[in-house]
Parts: structure tokens; C-alpha cells; sequence
């Protein structure tokens, strides 16, 4: 069994090793100082080793009072008894008020102190053991955090290739707007990304960029891949796939911000857009970012009906919109941007762009 460690602080040397005899007599380990200045000392050498402190009140030097003070600044957790021959219950209540756990006055018998210590040392052991308890706790805490967060991480990857797959899917349907998700992604995030958005934000915005078409797998592929003009009951069964698509994602919880985004990626800021005529800010911040990035690349994309415009072109038409169909504020971003940013970003979705191999972070970061 592991002897418990007591200081001894006693000014009266042969008190003091009386004192240390009692203690070893009963299993403790004791250690004589003759001041406060000197215990001090012993402590700070070994801060861990004692698990007790009595200290006499009169000492040269430095009293017991002064002691105290300083002892239980420098170890909250260390008891410290108080020993001394005045009756004085002023000495007592200061000594108590400064944090000593017992005041025990001399003469005392000797089943008087080994009651005290006994008392302190257990209380001792209970503070030790909460303190291993707590420390178990926050590591239980840590870990189980760091589970949590893995967890996540891997729920983010798994949204990934989700997002992927049925981006691929949409491609396959619709062939003749192959990668327009990807870079449409990649555009939206450029100008969330100049407009100072937060990663949250930023997460949202691309997931809602990216699926924004999703709707569109319940389109025929009659209406989907016609060439000519759509009659007035096809223009109307295509403009169904903003609610389309918001009724697929919305039923995931971590997409219903995505889903607010595609519900409103064809509304227009003057409120002439559809599905529900939105006007102004009332449209989310994300959709009316993504309105000036979809047009952007529509226009320098090939479509089977026009060939691509140059994106010089392009800046030209989207700023003429300005405040109609577009944002203001949004369109002022966009056309601090170059050309050759738009032009580089498209160059290295061509090359492999994939959401799935770059992950979330990685993606927003795709434009630096």
C-alpha cells in the first residue's frame, strides 16, 4: 500500500519531529519544515509528492497564516491543517476563510490529529478521484467527438458520390448539356467565393448549384431532347422540374437548403420568373447568384440549335440584364472577375473535374 505524504511545517524542532514520529507511526511518510519560507520551497521541488500539509500559525520568517495563503494559491487542491497553541477564534476563522481544511489546537492528543489527518487525506483522495474521473470524462468526450466528426466526414463523402451518380445520370438523360452541372458548380462558386460567403454557405450553394436540373428526370425525354421550339403545353411540363427537383431533395434534411436553391434557380429578379414569380431579394442570395453562373455558361457552351458565344460576349448580354433578370449586386461581382478566370475554370472542369475525388473542401477552393 502507498504511504501517504505529509509535510510537517513547525518552527519548534523537536515538536516538529514528535509530530513526523506520530505520522510514520501510524504508516504515513512525513517531512520536517522549520518555516513557511522552506515548505514553500520543499513544495515547489515536488508539487506532486505530498498529499498533506499541517502547518504551525507563529514561525519566523513567514507565519502559518502567510503560508497558507501562498500554499493555496500555488495548489488549490493541496489540504492544508492548521496547527497552533492560541484559542484565538479570530486566527481560526482566517485560517479557515484562507482555505485550510481543519484547525487543530495544541495540545492535541494523539488520536485528536490522526483524526484530522484522516479526515483531509480522505478528502484528498475523493478530490484525486473526481479530478481522474473528469479527465476520463473529457477523454471520453474527445474521442467520442473525434467519432462524431469522422462520422460526418464520411456522411459528406457519402453525399458525394450521391451527388455525382445522379449528376451523372442527368447527363446521360440529357446529353446535350453533358458537364454543365460540374462547371455551372464550379462558376456559382466563383462569385459566392468573391462575394465573401462562408463555407457553410458555400457548401449549400454548391449543392444546390450542382443539382439544380435534378427536376429533370421526370421531364420526357420527347420534351428533353427536342430540337425545335416547345409547344405552350411542353414549355409548361419543362417548367415543372424546379418543383420537381425541390420535392426530391427536400426530403433529405441536409439538402433542404440545396432544395430552396433549385425551386428558385429560374426566377428572375424583376419577377418575371417561374414557379412562383419571386422578385428582388425575396429569391434566395444562392439562386441569384446561380442565375448570372447558368447563363454564363449556356452561353459559351455549343448547343445543338447556336454555337458557343465567347465569354467577352457573354459578360456584354449578362450585364445588359443587369437589374432585370440579374441581380445587381451579383452581376457587379461577376464582372469583377476576368475573363481568363472563367476561361481557366472551364479548362480544368474539361480535364476531370469530379466532386466525388475533389470532396466539399477541395471544391471550394477549385477557383483559387
Amino acid at each position: 500500500m502507498t504511504k501517504d505524504r505529509i509535510l510537517v511545517v513547525e518552527d519548534e524542532e523537536a515538536l516538529g519531529e514528535i509530530i513526523c514520529s506520530l505520522l510514520e507511526e501510524r504508516g504515513d511518510s512525513a517531512t520536517h519544515a522549520p518555516n513557511g519560507l522552506e515548505a514553500l520551497s520543499v513544495l515547489k521541488a515536488s508539487p506532486e509528492a505530498f498529499q498533506l500539509v499541517l502547518s504551525d500559525i507563529v514561525m519566523p520568517e513567514m507565519n502559518g497564516i502567510q503560508f497558507l495563503e501562498q500554499a493555496r494559491h500555488l495548489y488549490p487542491d493541496l489540504p492544508v491543517i492548521m496547527l497552533s497553541a492560541l484559542h484565538d477564534i479570530q486566527i481560526a476563522m482566517e485560517a479557515i476563510r484562507l482555505g485550510a481544511y481543519d484547525y487543530v489546537v495544541k495540545p492535541f492528543e494523539k488520536d485528536q490529529l490522526y483524526l484530522a489527518v484522516d479526515r483531509a487525506l480522505e478528502r484528498q483522495r475523493l478530490v484525486a478521484e473526481n479530478r481522474r474521473y473528469q479527465l476520463h470524462l473529457e477523454e471520453l468526450v474527445r474521442v467520442r467527438t473525434e467519432e462524431v466528426e469522422r462520422a460526418l466526414r464520411e456522411l459528406e463523402r457519402s453525399y458525394d458520390f450521391t451527388l455525382e451518380a445522379l449528376g451523372s445520370a442527368l447527363d446521360l438523360k440529357d446529353s446535350e448539356t453533358e458537364g454543365h452541372s460540374r462547371r455551372v458548380t464550379a462558376y456559382t462558386l466563383e462569385i459566392a467565393r468573391a462575394m465573401n460567403l462562408g463555407p457553410q454557405e458555400m457548401k449549400t450553394l454548391a449543392r444546390g448549384a450542382y443539382l439544380h436540373d435534378i427536376g429533370k428526370m421526370g421531364v420526357p425525354d420527347s420534351i428533353l431532347r427536342k430540337t425545335g421550339p416547345l409547344s405552350d403545353p411542353e414549355t409548361t411540363f419543362m417548367r415543372t422540374h424546379c418543383q420537381r427537383g425541390y420535392d426530391i431533395l427536400a426530403r433529405v434534411q441536409a439538402l433542404q437548403e440545396a432544395a430552396e436553391i433549385v425551386l428558385s434557380h429560374q426566377e428572375s429578379y424583376d419577377g418575371n420568373g417561374y414557379p412562383r414569380g419571386l422578385k428582388g431579394e425575396d429569391i434566395p442570395l444562392g439562386a441569384r447568384i446561380f442565375a448570372v453562373a447558368d447563363t454564363l455558361d449556356a452561353m459559351t457552351s455549343d448547343r445543338p440549335y447556336r454555337k458557343a458565344t465567347s465569354f467577352a460576349q457573354a459578360r456584354q448580354e449578362i450585364a445588359s440584364y443587369r437589374g432585370t433578370q440579374f441581380d445587381p449586386q451579383v452581376v457587379d461581382v461577376y464582372l469583377s472577375v476576368p475573363d481568363s478566370t472563367w476561361i481557366e475554370l472551364r479548362g480544368r472542369i474539361a480535364e476531370g473535374f469530379s466532386l466525388s475525388a475533389l470532396g466539399w473542401e477541395r471544391m471550394l477552393s477549385v477557383s483559387r
